[in-house]
């Protein structure tokens, strides 16, 4: 390996799946300002939409998707650009 082109600043990181509180750590780099609570110990805290406890190909279940909704707010918010 080349020498001084790694990062230097690994640390252990709580990953949090925000759809189903799931967390999980391992080491990371990633930049982040909040910290949470896991077995006593406080660790830096990244916010997850979705992971492998949530994802639709690794669980099997598939979620429901509100598109309607999202085509309504979506034609709501350009509405006013219409000629």
């Amino acid at each position: 390996m080349k020498a001084g082109i790694h990062p230097e600043n690994y640390r252990i990181v709580a990953f949090k799946d925000m759809s189903n509180d799931d967390v999980f750590l391992t080491k990371s780099t990633a930049d982040t300002n909040e910290t949470i609570e896991v077995d006593g110990v406080e660790y830096p805290l990244v916010k997850l939409e979705i992971s492998r406890t949530s994802h639709p190909y690794y669980t099997g279940k598939s979620k429901l998707v509100d598109t309607a909704g999202r085509i309504d707010k979506f034609k709501n918010k350009y509405a006013k650009f219409k000629k």
